[in-house]
């Protein structure tokens, strides 16, 4: 089903399976396209923590938001290569990179997350960024630096988006996707659950996905976890039978790419997470 032209309806189909029956076809996706049982360590890295001026609602790193953290400027590259080695040694493969920016600003701050990557992918390991709107112009800069994949998450649907974001559009995600699409980078692109949206958002964030082209190389599924300080502090619990129905239908819809469990992860039960995997989940975030 790695197709990009696949109706709003036949998601919807999809995501109304019966759950086991769900789980079963992911499962049979899962291992008709990776080696199954294989699970791919990832670690993340905040490279410049706080003082965003994007007013994301479920982001302790806002300046709009409450939340108690202490901002830390951008890291210099040994201190980032040396969290890398430490990432290796622990069976890491991939390692990603996060600022707390809007948008990339030319100059010394990202000719250093340019010497980062280097320094990454130098030591044989997979190299991502997460550092927020990107023109095509540095999007060629980050593939010739190695970039392996950008991630640039949808959170939510479009219908549903102004309700998380009102500091930037849809649009404006859509048009970074497209310039790491342009330079030949490998798109990490997901959502996250739990910050009160509906059945059909989730189903319409999946349909944005899939619809991609191409497809993203990998899928985060989020469950929010919420902060004290930010606006979602008291958001209720995730439906976890939700997140795994959500997790399922990623694998049908995407079935090449890896599925990957980062936040709230550890909050939910070790039961949760094994049909997490059994529905086509292959990847993990490990760290702080």
């Amino acid at each position: 089903m790695a197709q990009t032209n696949i109706s709003l309806e036949s998601v919807k189909a999809l995501y109304h399976r019966p759950l086991l029956d769900l789980v079963f076809e992911a499962a049979r996706t899962h291992r008709d396209n990776h080696t199954f049982g294989e699970v791919q360590l990832c670690t993340l890295l905040s490279i410049k923590t706080g003082g965003c001026v994007e007013d994301c609602k479920y982001c302790s790193q806002s300046i709009h938001n409450g939340a108690k953290l202490e901002r830390e400027l951008l890291m210099n590259v040994d201190d980032v290569l040396a969290e890398a080695r430490k990432a290796k040694d622990g069976g890491s493969t991939r390692f990603c990179m996060g600022a707390a920016w809007r948008e990339v600003k030319d100059g010394r701050g990202f000719d250093r997350v340019l010497s980062m990557v280097k320094g990454v992918r130098d030591m044989g390991m997979e190299a991502c960024c997460t550092l927020g709107m990107l023109t095509e112009d540095q999007a060629v800069k980050l593939k010739e630096a190695g970039l392996t994949a950008y991630n640039h998450n949808l959170d939510t649907s479009p219908e549903n988006y102004a309700n998380i974001i009102t500091t930037r559009t849809y649009q404006d995600r859509m048009e970074t996707i497209g310039n790491v699409a342009k330079a030949g980078i490998s798109l990490c692109c997901g959502g996250i659950l739990g910050m009160g949206e509906s059945e059909d958002d989730r189903i319409s964030l999946l349909h944005t996905l899939a619809n991609l082209n191409p497809q993203p190389e990998s899928v985060p599924i989020n469950a929010l976890v919420p902060v004290e300080g930010t606006p979602m502090e008291d958001a209720p619990p995730l439906d976890v039978f939700e997140w795994i129905r959500t997790i399922a239908v990623a694998r049908i819809l995407m079935p090449k790419a890896m599925v990957r469990l980062s936040a709230g992860r550890l909050s939910l039960s070790r039961e949760a997470q094994a049909l997490a995997f059994m529905a086509g989940a292959n990847s993990i975030f490990t760290g702080e």
